[in-house]
This record gives structure tokens, C-alpha cells and sequence, in this order.
């Protein structure tokens, strides 16, 4: 009976994760075509610089003490509010160095706009420093359906924000504009949705406990996002600003695709997991459940999306982004591991081991980054070719650790999603040569995106997929108990 609730926990906030990411992404797609459409790839770049710092900043503010709040079974009050004012105190830190350091960024890049962008959208410190109490909060007590109202209103009124300004000719100031504005909202509607408030209280010894477990997951963070950003920290520099946007791009759409779909996953399983964590045969029948679902989901999306990526762009954002179809084509291959990669490092966390965690972040930036010193010289498509040849490597590790704490190869992974990989190599070649029947570009695109999902759960169906049936014999299952 128990196990039961747990699942049926699970999938309704699964449910409301999967509504909050999808209403949230999908405002943000409609938004980010209406803006690529007004803007130019070089405003985009300039922006994604900035992005970087703001990024890396924020993983000092937000990153370790957040999942730690999640994994500690009995985070109280004392915990949820230390962890805030320490959070502050560190945005105020970091926003006085950025602030100082920001004309010498803007020399190294020779742009002189950096300097105001940074200085303005480094004040989403301070509100991603709450919201990450709040978020984690959300987490813990499993209240999911919380998020998609603070998540959803911010897209959209962020978005009207930056339309109108992009339309009115801000230019990049749109974009920082959208930015501010989203975390701004997403403070105010979580201030009113989620009922905890901060207490005048702070503990050195409760700070000493979470630190930790989370220092680790600091620091493993830390070394992902300097590096997942090393990228496009080397193409705005030896390039220029309108590559990186048009590189940035690419990664965008498949980017929301898996974030909703494998980070809505991955986001109820950390607590769900944490919960368990005591029970190792528990978390291994959970953590391959994740996989095999999110594979089956995620693999038919990115062959799909990789397949009518040119037309696609064409049609989305006009001809001058057309550059970015290979970088999407290749985002899409990168991507689709993502199900691979996420489960294995949710799980390590949720057993506590966030020192194994660490050491397969260091283990995997140190390859990435050989890799992308060999592949600097031959251009910025081979730097692209390059991160997947890196994805590839780290699903192994990711997943070796789990071989003696779940007793789950990576092998045994493999032969999991395997089916859902052939199916969908199979129905992307089968959609392909839609193209060639000369229906126009936006009959084909509907055409194929509609056939490819009838084809993928025709092929499911009529396999036998283990997952598909799992999905549609738990989807009845909740509908009748409704």
C-alpha cells in the first residue's frame, strides 16, 4: 500500500512538473521565435556572454546548499533559513565583483555594451537566491502543481516584455529586459503560492552540516557550468558574437525539448529517490523505470526534431538563422543521452554519495576539455562534434559508479533503451523521405511531424514495447481512478 502512495505521488507531481515545464516551454518557444524573428544572431550572442557569468555566478549562489535542503530527510526551519541569508550574502559578493569586473570583461571581448548588460542582469542574483529556498521547499514537500503557476505567469509576462521592447527597437536590451523581468516574477508569485517565510534565525552548526554534503555538489557544479559554457566562452572570443549566437541557437531547441521532458523527470525522482535511499533495491527498479521512460520519450523527439531541422528554422525564424541547422542536428544527437546521464547522478545523490559525484565531474571535464583543445583548431562545427563525442564518453562514467551501488551496468542501461532507439532511427528515416514528395515546406513539416508520431507508437505497439505498455497501463489507471 505504501509503495502504491509512493507511486502515485510520483506520477501526480510528475504530472504537474510535466504541465509546469511544458506551459512554461512552450510559452518561451512561441516567445524566443518572435524574437529571433525581430532580432539579429549578434544581439543573441552578446547576451549569451553575459549569460555565462551570470551562470557561473549563480551556481556560488544557488548550487549544494539547494539539493542538500532536498536530500536531508529532516531539513527544518532553522536549515531553509540559514541557507537564504547565506545565500544573500554571497549574491551581494558576487554582484560587487561583477560589478567592478565588468569593464574588463567588456575590453577582453572588445564589446563596450557588456559593461551596462552585465551590471543589469547581474541583479538576478539576489532573486534566484530566494527562489532557490523557495524551489527546494517546493521540492521537498512534493507540491509540483506550486511551480507551474510562479513558472508559467513569468514566461508569459516576461515574454510580452521583451516582445514589445525587441519590436520597439531595444535591440539587446530586449532580451536583458526579458530576463530581469522573468525572475522577478517568478519572486512574486512564489512569495504568494508558497506559504514559507524566512525566520529571523541563522545556524553556524546547521550550515556546517548541510556544507557538507552540498560543497561537493558546489564544486562538481561549478566545474559543469564553467565548463558546459567553456564553449561558447571560446567561440565569442576567437570568433565573434554572431556565431556564438547562431551556436547558441541550436542548442536552444532541443535544449527545451529534454529540460521539459528529462528535467521534469529527473527533478521528481530526487526527492522520490532521497526518500528511499535506505532501500538500494527500490532505487534501482526507480532509477531504470527513469531511464527506459525517458528514453522512449526523448529518443523519438530528438530524431524527429534533428530530421526536420531545416525546414524547420526556415520557417520558425527565417533564412538568416539558417547556420544553426547543423549545430541543432548535432545538439539533438548530444541531447538524446541526456536520459542516460541524469538518472545515474540523481541516484548517486539520493544515496548521499555526492563525493562520487564530484569525482566523476572532474573525471569528465578533464576529457571534455582535451577534447576541445584538439578540436579548437578545426573550426567551430568540430568544436560542436566534439561536445557529443564528449556526451558519449560520460554517459559510461556517469553510470560506472552504479554498477557496484545499484548493481545496474551500464551495459544492462543500454540493452533498456535500446528499443526505443531503434524505433526511432527507424521512423526518422521513414519521415526523411517525406521531403520528397514536394508538398511545399509547411504541408511537409506538419506531415512529418504528425507521421512520425503515429509511426513511433504504431512500431511500439506493435513490438511490444515494455515501456508503452507501462505508460499506457499507468495512464488508465490514473484516469479511472479519476
Amino acid at each position: 500500500m505504501e509503495e502504491s502512495n509512493l507511486k502515485l505521488k510520483v506520477l501526480s507531481n510528475l504530472f504537474w512538473r510535466f504541465l509546469e515545464r511544458g506551459g512554461t516551454q512552450g510559452i518561451q518557444f512561441i516567445i524566443q521565435i518572435l524574437l529571433a524573428r525581430l532580432l539579429v544572431p549578434n544581439d543573441y550572442g552578446t547576451v549569451s556572454l553575459i549569460t555565462i557569468f551570470i551562470s557561473i555566478a549563480n551556481v556560488f549562489v544557488q548550487s549544494g546548499f539547494s539539493t542538500a535542503l532536498i536530500q536531508k530527510k529532516d531539513a527544518d526551519e532553522i536549515d531553509f533559513s540559514s541557507v537564504l541569508y547565506l545565500s544573500i550574502f554571497v549574491a551581494s559578493l558576487i554582484y560587487v565583483a561583477l560589478f567592478f569586473s565588468a569593464p574588463f570583461i567588456a575590453s577582453f571581448y572588445g564589446i563596450s555594451e557588456l559593461i551596462a548588460v552585465l551590471r543589469v542582469l547581474a541583479v538576478t542574483l539576489f532573486f534566484g537566491a530566494f527562489n532557490s529556498i523557495q524551489n527546494a521547499m517546493v521540492a521537498k514537500k512534493m507540491q509540483f502543481k506550486k511551480l507551474f503557476f510562479s513558472s508559467s505567469l513569468a514566461s508569459l509576462i516576461s515574454g510580452v516584455v521583451g516582445v514589445i521592447l525587441a519590436y520597439s527597437g531595444f535591440g539587446v536590451w530586449a532580451l536583458v529586459a526579458q530576463q530581469l523581468t522573468n525572475q522577478i516574477m517568478v519572486t512574486i508569485v512564489l512569495w504568494f503560492t508558497v506559504k514559507w517565510r524566512p525566520k529571523i534565525i541563522f545556524s553556524f552548526e546547521k550550515v556546517k552540516e548541510l556544507f557538507s554534503f552540498g560543497w561537493k555538489l558546489l564544486v562538481a557544479d561549478l566545474i559543469n557550468t564553467f565548463y558546459s559554457n567553456l564553449r561558447s566562452l571560446i567561440i565569442g572570443k576567437l570568433y565573434n558574437p554572431a556565431m556564438l549566437g547562431l551556436y547558441n541557437r541550436g542548442d536552444q531547441f532541443p535544449n527545451i525539448i529534454v529540460t521539459n521532458i528529462d528535467g521534469s523527470i529527473q527533478s521528481v525522482m530526487l526527492p522520490a529517490l532521497s526518500a528511499e535511499q535506505n532501500n538500494k533495491t527500490r532505487v534501482r527498479t526507480m532509477m531504470r523505470r527513469s531511464i527506459v521512460t525517458s528514453a522512449f520519450i526523448v529518443f523519438p523527439m530528438m530524431m524527429g526534431l534533428a530530421v526536420i531541422a531545416e525546414p524547420l528554422v526556415k520557417l520558425l525564424l527565417t533564412e538568416k538563422w539558417l547556420q544553426c541547422v547543423p549545430f541543432l542536428q548535432i545538439a539533438c544527437a548530444y541531447y538524446a543521452l541526456y536520459p542516460i546521464h541524469t538518472a545515474n547522478l540523481q541516484a548517486i545523490n539520493a544515496l548521499g554519495r555526492s563525493d562520487i559525484f564530484l569525482k566523476l565531474e572532474i573525471t569528465k571535464k578533464i576529457i571534455g576539455i582535451v577534447i576541445l583543445a584538439i578540436s579548437i583548431k578545426f573550426g567551430v562545427y568540430a568544436i560542436a562534434v566534439g561536445s557529443l563525442i564528449t556526451g558519449m564518453i560520460s554517459s559510461f562514467i556517469n553510470a560506472f559508479p552504479n554498477v557496484k551501488l545499484l548493481d545496474y551496468s551500464y551495459k544492462e542501461q543500454i540493452r533498456d533503451v535500446i528499443p526505443s532507439l531503434i524505433l526511432s532511427l527507424l521512423m526518422g528515416v521513414i519521415i526523411y523521405n517525406f521531403r520528397w514528395l514536394e508538398m511545399g515546406v509547411w504541408l511537409t513539416v506538419i506531415v512529418q511531424i504528425c507521421m512520425g508520431g503515429i509511426i513511433y507508437i504504431f512500431l511500439s505497439k506493435f513490438f511490444k514495447l515494455e515501456c508503452y505498455t507501462y505508460l499506457v497501463s499507468t495512464i488508465m489507471g490514473l484516469l479511472k481512478k479519476n
